[in-house]
C-alpha cells in the first residue's frame, strides 16, 4: 500500500489580507480555529505565518509563540506546526536563521534560494542546517525551479545539507505569468529531482491547486493547500474557508490510491522524533 498522503494547510501566507477573504485567519485565535477545522477536514500539518500589529508579514518570535501556543492549546499534538522563514524582501538569511534558533519550532520551511543563495553563504548555512538536525527541528526545503533543484543536489552532495533523506516542497506557479499553475508543471520538477533521495510535497498557485495536489498524490508525493496560494474551489467558486480546500483534496485522495495521514502517521513518515 502507498504511504498515506500528508496534507498541509497554508491558511494565510505573507501577503493576503481580510480584504482578500473575510475568513483569512491572522490572529492567534483565528489560526487556532482554522487549525481545528482543517484537522477535522484531513490536514496533518499547518504552515504558519504571523503578522505584526499592522497586519504585515513578520518573523517576530513572540508573535510566533503566541500563535503556536493558541494552536497547540486547541489541537494538542494532532497537527504538526510548521513555522516559515519566508523573507518577503524584508528579512535576510541571518535574521531568518536567528529566528529559527530562538523559536525552536517543531518544523520549519526554508527557501533554499533565501537561506543559502550561493557559495558565500554555504559555510554559515551548513552550521545552521546541522543545528536543525541536532535540535530536532524538522526542515522542509522549498524549491521554486529546476535551477533550485540542481543547487540543492550540490548542497546534499557536498554535505552542506546533512539530511540523508530530506523533505522538499516544489512550488508551482510562483514565477509564472499571473502566478497560476497546472498539474503538468510538476513534471519538470520531478525530472530534475530524478534519483534524488527525498520525500516531496507540492504547493500550487491558482485555481488548479487541488488538481496539482491530487496529481502529486497520484505520483507518490504529498501536498500543501490553502488560502496562501489559492482561494478557489475546483468548481471556480470562492472557498468558504481553508478547511474546504483541505477537504476537497482529502475527499478525493482515495481515487489516487492514497489514504489521508494523521499527524502521528506524518511524523512517522517524515522521521520526526
Amino acid at each position: 500500500m502507498p504511504d498515506p498522503l500528508i496534507i498541509t494547510v497554508a491558511p494565510n501566507g505573507a501577503r493576503k489580507l481580510k480584504t482578500d477573504h473575510a475568513a483569512l485567519p491572522i490572529s492567534p485565535d483565528e489560526l487556532a480555529q482554522t487549525a481545528a477545522d482543517c484537522l477535522e477536514a484531513g490536514a496533518a500539518m499547518i504552515h504558519l505565518h504571523v503578522r505584526d500589529e499592522e497586519g504585515r508579514h513578520s518573523l517576530d518570535v513572540e508573535a510566533y509563540r503566541a500563535a503556536i501556543r493558541a494552536v497547540r492549546n486547541r489541537v494538542g499534538k494532532d497537527l504538526i506546526i510548521q513555522a516559515t522563514t519566508e523573507s518577503v524582501g524584508i528579512y535576510n538569511a541571518d535574521q531568518q536563521m536567528v529566528m529559527v534558533r530562538e523559536l525552536a519550532p517543531e518544523a520549519v520551511s526554508l527557501a533554499i534560494r533565501e537561506i543559502c543563495p550561493g557559495p558565500a553563504m554555504e559555510e554559515k548555512a551548513a552550521a545552521f542546517f546541522t543545528h536543525l538536525r541536532d535540535a530536532g527541528i524538522f526542515p522542509q526545503y522549498i524549491l521554486y525551479s529546476k535551477e533550485d533543484i540542481r543547487y540543492f543536489r550540490d548542497l546534499l552532495t557536498s554535505g552542506v545539507i546533512p539530511d540523508p533523506g530530506p523533505h522538499v516542497l516544489f512550488v508551482l506557479g510562483r514565477y509564472s505569468p499571473g502566478m497560476t499553475s497546472d498539474p503538468s508543471d510538476l513534471l519538470p520538477f520531478l525530472a530534475a529531482a530524478d534519483g534524488m533521495d527525498c520525500d516531496w510535497s507540492v504547493c500550487a498557485f491558482g485555481a488548479l491547486e487541488g488538481a496539482c495536489a491530487l496529481t502529486a498524490a497520484g505520483l507518490g508525493g504529498h501536498c500543501r493547500v490553502g488560502f496562501e496560494n489559492n482561494l478557489l474551489l475546483a468548481d471556480g467558486t470562492i472557498a468558504p474557508d481553508n478547511a474546504a480546500l483541505v477537504a476537497q483534496v482529502g475527499g478525493q485522495a482515495g481515487f489516487m490510491g492514497r489514504s489521508v495521514a494523521s499527524a502521528a502517521e506524518a511524523r512517522k513518515l517524515l522521521g520526526m522524533g
